[in-house]
This record gives structure tokens, sequence and C-alpha cells, in this order.
């Protein structure tokens, strides 16, 4: 194992990263080669500064004026040279700041400052890398993104387990969330939580987000090691009133010592730029120090090192110009309205669909999504819409039909909801 790797280990040891981290995770430190020696050399070296592998003309970075000529606000620094392995600082300590406004439980807390990752994907096989080893448990909902399998089943060989994600009443399944992570094995469990969710809509109300705060507390002072990852690429996009609004990051950053909560964000869906692949990772724990917080930040930094290098400074730019608009918080305050009018009309809309429709909504409330379950066959019946009616939708599992009523005007999702409620019936 390298020197680094080992210093590091001995900064995280003892602490609930120690016991978390997989093999990969021990084996990672953040090298002293181009990167750091470049960063030194950018500080010291006042006469020329011949380490960084990037074209300069004149103290600049070189470019191709058909590329410049397109990109008028930015200087040339903000848009050309690399960025920082972790991220544009000044776009980190901005995101972190943003967090406390949006979660008040948080405000105060100690935390990481935020990483940037390649989007969301990037930022959870990064966590993937880092803890979890070949059969390791993660827990999930059986309603899930189907990337998580990807990331954590097939690519680290761990082992998801799934627990119904609704109540009969209609409400989160806490007992059976609680049932699945007492009864993993061993003494090391993970777990994703993505509000609101993918593919179903939903977030839970408050007291649903206590009782899963209390559940967490019993089994972490029972023993069992947590590693927390809360999904949040659609926060913000709440539209009930009795919904959670916070992400559960704030108040498990210090709930305990046995869970390291990672918060997993971006602008992506928060700040409509999903094209810019820019994403976050936020580490907290009770009582972990200012040094082990640094030992698993530059941990992480090492494995996007290696992945993907760094992330796209041009993106990072311009995300941390667009806080400083006057009209930021204004725009998205338009974009959740213009979300909250299509939610509200598929709401009425589906509450309309008579007894006799083979389609049932499954509990939604927020985000991009609704799914129905299906008495027939969904995957027929995504294509029968496809080929029949030209409508895309998103089969899952067989018997779900997933809709994503954010990217369908106002004015058009009757006519959607009503051909796919003929659709449904027609090939029953």
């Amino acid at each position: 194992m390298n020197s680094l790797a080992r210093e590091l280990n001995s900064t995280l040891s003892g602490s609930i990263v120690d016991d978390l981290l997989s093999d990969f995770g021990r084996r990672f430190y953040f090298p002293k080669g181009i990167v750091a020696q470049s960063a030194e050399a950018k500080e010291k070296a006042t006469r020329f500064n011949a380490t960084v592998g990037m074209a300069t003309s004149k103290g600049k970075p070189m470019f191709l004026n058909s590329v410049r000529d397109q990109i008028s606000e930015l200087s040339e620094s903000d848009v050309f040279p690399y960025a920082p392995t972790s991220g544009v600082l000044d776009l980190r300590k901005k995101w972190r700041e943003e967090m406390d406004e949006k979660n008040p439980s948080l405000a105060g807390k100690t935390t990481s400052v935020p990483l940037v990752t390649t989007g969301l994907t990037h930022g959870m096989s990064v966590l993937g890398d880092m803890f979890l080893d070949k059969g390791d448990t993660i827990v999930v909902p059986d309603m899930f993104w189907g990337n998580y399998r990807l990331i954590f089943e097939e690519r680290n060989q761990a082992d998801i387990v799934t627990f119904p994600f609704f109540t009969d009443m209609g409400g989160m399944n806490i007992s059976e969330f609680e049932k699945v992570l007492t009864d993993a094995p061993g003494n090391k469990v993970a777990f994703v939580l993505n509000f609101p969710n993918n593919p179903t809509g939903y977030t839970p109300t408050v007291k649903d987000g206590e009782k899963i705060i209390d559940l967490l507390l019993k089994l972490a002072k029972g023993g069992k090691k947590i590693l927390a990852i809360l999904d949040d690429a659609y926060f913000g996009l709440f539209y009930e009133e009795e919904s959670l609004k916070e992400s559960l990051f704030g108040m498990l950053a210090d709930l305990h010592e046995n869970i390291l909560a990672v918060k997993v964000d971006g602008v992506t869906k928060e700040n409509f730029a999903w094209g810019f692949r820019i994403g976050f990772l936020t580490f907290a724990s009770k009582n972990l120090s200012l040094e082990a917080l640094g030992a698993l930040t530059t941990k992480t930094s090492g494995a996007i090192r290696a992945s993907i290098s760094n992330s796209n400074k041009m993106a990072q730019s311009l995300v941390l110009k667009s806080f400083t608009s006057a009209t930021y918080q204004s725009e998205k305050d338009a974009g959740f309205k213009i979300l909250k009018e299509r939610y509200l009309k598929v709401r009425e809309l589906v509450k309309s669909f008579d007894s006799n429709s083979p389609l049932s909504a499954l509990p939604f409330n927020s985000g991009y999504f609704m799914t129905f379950l299906y008495k027939g066959d969904s995957e027929k019946l995504r294509v029968y819409l496809l080929n029949k009616y030209g409508i895309g939708t998103i089969s899952i599992q067989g018997k779900y039909l997933r809709i994503a009523y954010s990217s369908v005007e106002l004015e058009n999702l009757e006519e959607l909801y009503t051909l796919i409620d003929k659709a449904s019936k027609e090939i029953l």
C-alpha cells in the first residue's frame, strides 16, 4: 500500500470512515504528482511555470477564437484551463452556503467542503468504489433508479437489497426499511434514499422523516455502522405542504458516530442545467474531526483523479457566476411554478380516471415523475403507446409505467393522460 494511503488511513483510524471504507477506499490517496506539483508551482514559480500540460500564450491559456467568440461573459481563465480535481474552490464553498440556506437543520454543523463530480452518476460511482466491497449490502426501496443496479451491483459487486417502498395506506414503509437494515449481515450496511424519488415522484412527510431519523439512531446506538447516502437529485421540487422539504442529510450530519452521511446533489435538476454535469459530494458524521474529513476528502479526490481527472471548468464557472445574478432566485422560482402547475394538473387527471381503469397511480407529490401500477404487462403497454399513439413512456419491472410529466407542456397533459388510460384498456 502506498505510504500516502497509509498516512490517510492513520488519520481516519478509529472513526466511522475507517469502519466503512472498502478495500479500494483504503488503498486510495491523492498523489503528489503532476497535479500537486503544479499547484505548488502556481504559488511559487515566479519566473517560469513549466508544469501543466496546457498551452499558454502571454500568460493566458491558448484558445480558438471560433470557440471564444461564443462565450463573451466569461474570462479565458474561467473557460479554458483545467479545473482542480476537487472542483473550483469558490463554487464548492458557495454550494455549501446554499445547502445551509435550503436545509435549516444543517446550519452551523460541520461537514466536508463539497467535492465537485461530473454529475450525480459519477458521484454515486465514486461512493460505490470508496465504500462497497464485493458482497457488501446496500439497501434501496423497490422503486429505485435503475442506474443503481449498474453502479453498485455490476460495477462494485455489492448486493442490492430492496424493501417495499409504500405501505397499503400509501406512505413510506419505514418498518420494512428498518427490517432490511437490521437483517443486513455483519455490522456494516449502506443505503440510498432518493427524495423526491425517481421513478415515483414521492417524498415522505415531515413525520415520516422524523421516524427515519429515529430508527437510524436506534440502529447506530445498537452498534450498526451505517453509510447513509442521500440522493438529492430532485431536491427542492416539493409541491405539498406536508412533505419533508429539506434533506435528511442535515439531521444525519451529527446524529451519531456510527453514521456517515453523504449528500449527493448538483445543479442538474435544481438549477435546470442537465448538460453541465456538475454534481457534489458532501460528507458529515458526529464528532468526525476536521482532519478526518480532510483525509476522506483527499482519498475521494484521488478516486475522482483516477476516473475523470477533473470536471468541466467552464460549466463550474457558469454556475458560480449565476449565483451573483439579481434574477437567480426569481428564475428558479419561475421554473418551480411551471413544474408545480403540471403536477397539480396530473394529480387532477389521475383522480378523474374511472374505477374500471387498469391503471392505479402510486403515491406522488414531488419531483419530475409519477408512476402507474398496471394490471397488465407494462412493457406491452409502453410499446403499444409508442407505436400506435406516438407516446413515449418508461416500463419498469413489467408492471409499472413511469410518466415524466416534467417534459410535457401543461396544455398537453390532458390529452396525454386520456390516451394512456385509453391504451391501457385497449390491450388488457
